[in-house]
């Protein structure tokens, strides 16, 4: 499997962009959002924010942020994701570094007031850890992250911010008080009645329309599911850039959700869908919508999906130059090899007769590979392969099943997990909270 990397927290909510095209804007809506902003129901917009100017350089109380440091994040981002950029917009994705770098150094800095300390041992031995994950020496790591645009420096203080932020809140943000069996037990009944009942993880792109412009907006649905059907941009990458829900900054992120909160419409299209797939135009309340189910799950309820596999990898590779025939036909002699296996055992002299690489992976849940692999992981059986898969860009590759750890049938959990969980979560609000003190008290400096 590709290798897995220490990824940034970087959730890619969209920074609405401002335009203007005059000295002055008016805008008039009978709609005022009720905020505690005292906003007016008309106003004027002096001047023009220019949405292609940026700024890359900051000063956060003192420490400077450059623009080599953004651009070695991105490109460590890209590293994390196979070369795609998340989202598939640069400058939305440098904007979301930059604000993320400066979160990282109120995070160093505020732990080091309180005497908070990261040692280089410690620096070292997670980055060590890192390359370990690449089957590479902490050396040729650091070559491997130079030869990709970006640093040991910036993986590093991204390391350093993680563990200084953590200890930090073990030290200052704790619980106020402790979470007591009589409220633990209150989750637990609701878990009890709740068992068995399916959820869905569902991202969604929604138009506003009325009787009047029903017809329009549909046909503007079907314009996205087309563009959507060229697999140029994820899904979250059009919901930013079309949705007129309140989640279109989180790519249209619904979170887990169950039938009964959802219009008819949308739970009979989803209670219909397999995971991975987009269905719409779907006539809502006021509007249209798009779904696009990324996950499903039963609470309480063992999922298959989370099976863990032990498997072989192996991999051809193409040469730079290769056409599309030659291609196909090595890709289509490739899978004749592959059903001559016999099982994992034989995958090193098989690989070996087409010159294939080889690599293991014994901590693979089903849940977590991509969903055209999902169904046929979920029907293979041990010493089986899949069927070829790939492009000669990235090379073709084929997956072969050596054994398959299924998941135990899920339990409840007790008294002490719900309050350990309960306790934790008034952590992170906590979190959260001194995150915003800082940055509200922080003098940051653009250049």
């Amino acid at each position: 499997m590709t290798h897995s990397f220490a990824r940034a927290a970087l959730g890619l909510a969209a920074a609405a962009a401002l335009t203007g095209s005059g000295f002055a804007q008016t805008v008039s809506d009978s709609t005022v959002p009720q905020t505690s902003l005292n906003l007016p129901a008309n106003l004027q917009i002096f001047g023009k924010l220019d949405p292609n100017v940026r700024k890359a350089t900051a000063i956060v109380n003192d420490s400077v942020i450059t623009g080599t440091d953004v651009d070695q994040r991105v490109a460590l981002i890209k590293l994390a994701n196979e070369g795609e950029i998340p989202g598939g917009d640069l400058d939305a994705l440098k904007l979301q570094v930059l604000r993320s770098l400066i979160d990282e150094t109120l995070q160093i800095q505020e732990a080091k007031t309180a005497d908070i300390n990261v040692s280089s041992d410690e620096i070292n031995s997670s980055f060590n850890s890192v390359a370990g994950r690449f089957q590479q020496t902490p050396a040729a790591f650091r070559d491997y992250l130079r030869k990709n645009g970006t640093s040991e420096r910036s993986l590093r203080r991204q390391i350093e911010a993680g563990l200084a932020w953590q200890r930090y809140l073990r030290r200052r943000i704790a619980p106020t008080e402790n979470v007591g069996d009589t409220e633990a037990q209150a989750i637990i009944d609701r878990l009890k009645q709740s068992q068995g009942v399916e959820e869905y993880a569902v991202h969604e792109i929604y138009l506003r329309a009325d009787p009047s412009n029903q017809e329009q907006v549909t046909g503007q649905m079907r314009q996205i599911v087309a563009e959507l059907q060229k697999g140029q941009q994820p899904f979250e990458a059009f919901a930013r850039k079309y949705s007129q829900s309140p989640t279109s900054g989180v790519g249209g992120d619904l979170g887990w959700v169950r039938a009964a909160v959802l219009p008819d419409t949308m739970a009979e299209a989803l209670n219909q869908m397999s995971v991975g797939q987009v269905a719409g135009p779907i006539p809502t309340p006021g509007g249209v919508s798009l779904v696009y189910l990324t996950d499903k799950r039963r609470v309480g309820a063992a999922d298959p999906r989370d099976a863990r596999l032990s498997l072989k990898q192996m991999t051809i590779k193409f040469p730079a130059g290769t056409s599309q025939a030659e291609a196909s036909a090595r890709t289509a002699a490739f899978a004749k090899t592959i059903q001559t296996l016999r099982g994992c055992g034989s995958v090193e002299k098989v690989a070996a007769s087409v010159n294939a690489d080889v690599l293991d992976n014994d901590t693979v849940r089903i849940r977590d590979m991509p969903p055209q692999l999902q169904d046929i992981m979920l029907k293979l059986q041990v010493g089986e392969a899949t069927p070829p898969f790939g492009s000669p860009e990235q090379g073709v590759r084929t997956l072969v099943l050596c054994g398959r750890d299924d998941p135990r049938t899920a339990s409840l959990p007790g008294v002490e997990q719900v309050r350990d969980q309960l306790e934790q979560q008034r952590v992170n609000l906590r979190a959260d909270q001194k995150l915003r003190d800082l940055r509200r008290d922080a003098v940051v400096e653009y250049r």
